[in-house]
């Protein structure tokens, strides 16, 4: 038995966040001049870059503030 769908099941909007547009709000991951994963507090930013760069100690990994438009190196 086939289900039916209704359009508002099929189209349902998606939050796509483009690279290579700075956010509006927030803080986010820069890794090697490229805007990665986004985050509503400065403290999971940072926990998230570490966490990285940790990881992968041959990328360059920053974190972007929005609301200055400063990006800062992981300290």
């Amino acid at each position: 038995m086939k289900k039916t769908i209704s359009l508002a099941e099929e189209t349902q909007p998606r939050n796509i966040q483009r690279a290579d547009v700075a956010p509006a709000e927030g803080f986010s991951l820069v890794v090697d001049g490229h805007f990665k994963a986004h985050y509503h507090d400065e403290k999971a930013a940072q926990e998230a870059g570490a966490d990285l760069f940790q990881r992968f100690p041959m990328l360059q990994v920053m974190i972007y503030d929005a609301a200055t438009k400063i990006r800062s190196p992981l300290g």
